[in-house]
């Protein structure tokens, strides 16, 4: 009777673990046609302004996406337009780390920035987001 009830309760916990290490899966959204960005360029191809959005990168948690804009051929302003704001304690983390990161693009100029901790999964997607759109603007 112990071996069935040690048997049981092992399994049962195995599949409580399982579900509870298992990713959600959704859908991607629609992809829309990406708007052209706007800007000025020198004669050598290099951005001396305007504003650029980056990707759409999807989080475990969801949707990153960031605009930029660029004046005198530098980082002036990040904006985020989409940022996982409906699952757990995101809002939160969101609330707290976008600041942040939207500081420390600016001083960096690049998307080589920390990530906030706690907020692993948005600063991560902030990145790949931000990369994206300094590529668009040849910075």
């Amino acid at each position: 009777m112990r071996r069935i009830l040690a048997s049981t309760g092992g399994t049962v916990a195995g599949i409580a673990l399982l579900i509870a290490l298992k990713p959600t899966h959704t859908a991607p959204p629609a992809r829309a046609a990406a708007p052209e960005p706007s800007g000025s360029t020198t004669s050598a191809g290099k951005t001396t302004g305007g504003t650029f959005t980056g990707k759409v990168v999807h989080t475990r948690y969801g949707p990153v996406q960031v605009k930029i804009t660029v004046r005198n051929g530098r980082l002036a302003k990040v904006k985020v337009l989409q940022v996982p704001s409906t699952r757990g304690p995101e809002p939160e983390i969101a609330r707290v780390a976008v600041p942040q990161l939207n500081k420390a693009a600016v001083a960096a100029g690049t998307a080589r920035i920390d990530t906030i901790s706690g907020a692993t999964y948005t600063s991560e997607g902030y990145r790949e987001s931000l990369q994206s759109a300094l590529d668009k603007a040849g910075v």
